[in-house]
């Protein structure tokens, strides 16, 4: 029975002795749908295939057909077993083909996970950088070494020993009465009779008190920047910490206090050490200073209430955030289709809104020099604190910044994408290359490379581990620190798949040895 597949010729005979009329009515009606399916373009390869198959099975038929009614020989049963069991398989073939029919393909279903999985990302990173203020404003309450790491730069400072200086001259020399002073010793001496050097005493009474007064400065300005006034600021405000505590309360009465919405220093106690230091250098007049307690400002704050309110709240979200942002882009992750692709996306989320904070700082900044008058703080004094006081936010979202960096680019190269398949082979292959290369110089690893080899994966999870327990148990994080971490990981796992030695492979029993001599 001729048939044509297409463009191709297909000649199909079936010996009337063999197969019933039935059966060849079956096969034409097989190979008609087959023809039909030929003529659609998605599936031209696989019936193209198939065609030659059949072809192939029609050239085997060589022979000379048997005559009508002969009984096969065994060489033609066989045969056409054969050509039967084909039949099937293309049979076969042309359902699977039918089953992929662009017209009848299933529908996909979207699934809730994307759409969970993303909510649940982006909102882990916008709340990441209220974490991150979070912990520094718990820090700053909660840790006295904390505190006085952020403020203690301040005093080695130049703009801020210069307000420092300023200050406490304007008190000191306030208290002495400079210009009174020389009134009433230019008195005395004229009522005695000196009136020419009453009259010079006048006269020259404005140079005196600047004379006096740059004395003063000159001797405050070496005491603010000497290591013992130092030394007293670190005490200060280690002792006056718990201070803090009342300013975020609304309450006062400490070293550092509230007065008219700007957060003020006590400087008594300095005043008091550059008095016994004035005694000590002969200015017998500093015995006049009173026991005074001026203040300095060193941040405006006109919302002081709401900023008050707000920082206790965060205070108290000073755990729960942390844990809540961990917990969103985890499950985020984990209710993901693709959870690796998940864990890039929240990794470097994470990263961008690190970024976000550090624009938002470089915002606040600007806008609090410029809410600052010069007459309270001057403008570099002003940079210097506001600097010290987020000092430990810009460490803490760099922390962060390249904890998402290393992750995102951890789990990209651990993934299936070509990129990260071709990099793990050449480094394996180096591996390889220099394992090879030592055992051929007689070092080897021996039974241990062996236990290695075939531990390597509870061994890499082990330093994987490691790294991260040390991390998250370090007192104060740093960027350095996370790159230390990086690097020693990098190089355990390299130790790792250098020191693992696969087991040798069994030589083939059959391989001949060496022919000997007879």
């Amino acid at each position: 029975m001729p048939s044509s597949v297409g463009a191709i010729p297909v000649s199909c005979e079936i010996h009337p002795g063999w197969v019933s009329p039935a059966a060849g009515r079956r096969g034409e009606r097989e190979l008609t749908h087959y023809q039909a399916l030929t003529e659609r373009p998605d599936h031209v390869a696989a019936v193209r295939r198939s065609r030659q198959e059949v072809s192939v099975l029609s050239d085997t038929r060589s022979e000379p057909e048997p005559a009508a009614g002969a009984e096969p020989s065994p060489d033609e049963k066989a045969e056409l077993e054969r050509q039967q069991a084909e039949v099937e398989r293309l049979r076969a073939e042309v359902a699977e083909l039918r089953s992929h029919e662009p017209g009848k393909a299933p529908r996909r279903r979207i699934s809730w996970r994307t759409p969970v999985s993303i909510v649940l990302i982006v909102l882990g990173c916008i709340l990441a950088p209220v974490a991150v203020l979070g912990v520094w404003a718990g820090n700053e309450v909660s840790d006295t070494g904390r505190w006085v790491a952020t403020v203690e730069p301040l005093i080695h400072d130049p703009a801020i020993q210069n307000v420092l200086a300023d200050k406490i001259t304007t008190q000191i020399t306030s208290q002495l009465n400079l210009t009174g002073t020389i009134n009433q010793a230019s008195s005395q001496l004229n009522s005695k009779g000196l009136t020419r050097i009453s009259s010079l005493l006048t006269t020259f009474g404005p140079q005196i008190a600047s004379a006096v007064t740059g004395f003063v400065h000159s001797t405050v300005h070496s005491v603010i920047s000497s290591q013992a006034a130092a030394n007293i600021w670190v005490q200060v405000n280690t002792v006056a910490h718990q201070a803090v505590v009342k300013v975020l309360s609304g309450q006062g009465n400490g070293a550092i206090s509230t007065s008219n919405g700007q957060i003020v220093l006590n400087l008594g106690p300095f005043i008091a050490v550059v008095k016994q230091d004035l005694i000590a250098h002969g200015f017998s007049l500093a015995n006049n200073i009173p026991a005074v307690s001026p203040t300095l400002a060193l941040f405006q704050a006109k919302d002081l209430g709401k900023a008050q309110a707000l920082y206790r709240l965060i205070t108290t979200l000073k755990i729960v955030l942390p844990i809540l942002v961990l917990l969103l882009l985890g499950g985020g992750v984990y209710v993901a289709r693709g959870r690796r692709r998940a864990l890039v996306g929240a990794a470097l989320g994470l990263a961008a809104s690190m970024l976000v904070l550090a624009i938002g700082l470089l915002i606040a900044r600007s806008i609090y020099l410029s809410s600052v008058p010069s007459s309270v703080l001057p403008g570099d004094a002003a940079a210097a604190a506001f600097d010290a006081m987020v000092h430990f936010i810009k460490v803490g979202l760099r922390v962060v910044l390249l904890v998402g960096l290393v992750v995102a680019i951890g789990a990209f190269f651990t993934g299936p994408s070509h990129t990260a398949v071709q990099t793990r082979s050449a480094l394996t292959s180096g591996i390889d290359w220099i394992r090879h290369y030592g055992e051929r110089k007689g070092v080897s690893t021996g039974p241990f490379g062996q236990w290695t080899y075939s531990h390597r994966r509870s061994l890499r999870i082990a330093a994987v581990a490691l790294m991260a327990l040390i991390f998250v148990f370090v007192g104060e994080p740093t960027a350095l620190l996370v790159v230390v971490l990086v690097i020693v990981l990098l190089v355990l796992l390299g130790l790792i798949e250098l020191l693992g030695s696969p087991p040798a492979q069994p030589v083939p029993s059959g391989t001949a040895g060496p022919a000997g001599s007879g």
